[in-house]
């Protein structure tokens, strides 16, 4: 297992982008038999924490209004590294190095069970959101070649899915030290860097062409309690039309980027499993059938269902809010020595019952006013009359 953060702390202004991994990278086990660099481990962390979430970024501001989101990415940001300061003092007062540790000797067995399913379920309900990014983005690719028609085995999201589960994702994740993903998790920053510049370039060339939203600047919406535990997985590229290149561009390094972060968060599963079930060590043989015992459950679900918009929101509320609000503040309450109107365990306190309000009504959000699944649906302003912008590339 990686120690607490006081080894190695992830940085806080990038957990704007995606709250939730930053507690899953502290949970996330080393690998006792790696020879992991800095860059590598730089990369590996950036790129988890990174990745592809930034792209769900333009979702999260319109679930929570422009402003307000703008507010909670640094509210969030400002409570994850606190939460950090927490589990680093959680951890020297009970002599522990690692987050299932430091749970396990404050609430014993159950309480490492629960956070060891929470655990599990965040990446892995990630690995299923990507298989499904995958098949929707990069079909939508292969339809711009030419001589590639709708009844193409390469249209069809199933198929690709399978295909760049065999040939990318399930090779990738074998590996058993994490310091290989290195290279893989460089590629895919260089990669997010190069959807920005096109998401840029379109802010710029083709938002003229698109109708103002109603209530576009509104301070607030009723959806921004959901917003703060799906900051991420929202796919922008749907918003572009099918037959703008520049878009198509973006949308196959979005999916190459998407297929090279999957592997990372099957370490995590593998090694949740690993620490539960076979004591922190897995056998070559164990880690190829638990491995792909991983990939062909996520991807079997990725098959059969194709809009995990309602199943995201509930992971963030149910699983990412408890691993980032709640637990490293009761952990803390419950070992400090303190006296009660001490700062640290009042804004412990106050963080621990904003938790379990955020859990509470988006939970009741998400289950009274679930999103609408719209992938793979043409924008209504992607008309024949805008044709020469859509295939317009860079600007003179």
């Amino acid at each position: 297992m990686e120690p607490l953060p006081a080894a190695e702390p992830p940085p806080a202004a990038a957990r704007q982008v995606e709250t939730d991994d930053q507690i899953a990278l502290l949970s996330k086990p080393r690998n006792k038999g790696g020879n992991s660099d800095l860059a590598s481990a730089g990369f590996n962390i950036i790129n988890s924490i990174i990745g592809s979430g930034i792209i769900g970024l333009p979702y999260s501001m319109k679930e929570a209004g422009f402003p307000l989101g703008i507010l909670l990415l640094f509210v969030v940001a400002l409570i994850t590294d606190y939460s950090i300061i927490l589990l680093i003092k959680g951890g020297n007062l009970s002599g522990t190095k690692t987050y299932q540790e430091l749970v396990k000797k404050t609430y014993g067995l159950v309480g490492y069970l629960i956070l060891s399913i929470l655990q599990f379920l965040y990446p892995f309900i990630a690995m299923i959101s990507y298989n499904i990014i995958t098949g929707d983005t990069l079909t939508k690719v292969f339809q711009r070649i030419p001589g590639v028609g709708v009844d193409n085995v390469l249209t069809d999201r199933h198929f690709i899915i399978l295909l760049t589960t065999i040939i990318f994702t399930s090779p990738i994740s074998l590996y058993r030290d994490i310091a290989k993903l290195g290279k893989v998790s460089l590629l895919s920053l260089v990669l997010t860097i190069v959807i920005l510049v096109v998401v840029m370039v379109r802010a710029v060339t083709f938002s003229p062409e698109v109708p103002k939203s109603e209530n576009a600047w509104i301070f607030a919406k009723p959806n921004a309690v959901q917003a703060v535990g799906v900051m991420s997985f929202g796919d922008i590229f749907e918003n572009y039309c099918r037959d703008d290149n520049l878009a198509t561009f973006g949308r196959f390094c979005y999916g190459v980027t998407v297929i090279l972060t999957f592997p990372l968060e099957c370490f995590v599963t593998r090694e949740v499993i690993a620490n539960v079930f076979f004591h922190g060590n897995l056998s070559t043989v164990f880690h190829v059938v638990v491995t792909v015992v991983i990939i062909a459950v996520a991807t079997g679900v990725s098959l059969v269902y194709d809009c995990l918009g309602i199943v995201l929101e509930l992971n963030g509320v149910l699983s990412a809010t408890p691993l980032v609000f709640i637990i490293p503040s009761a952990c803390y309450l419950r070992l400090s020595k303190e006296r009660w109107n001490h700062p640290d365990n009042l804004i412990s306190c106050l963080i621990l019952v904003l938790g379990v309000l955020v859990m509470a009504v988006g939970f009741v959000m998400t289950v009274l006013h679930p999103q609408e699944c719209s992938h793979g649906k043409e924008m209504f302003y992607c008309s024949p009359s805008n044709v020469s912008l859509h295939n317009s590339t860079l600007p003179p």
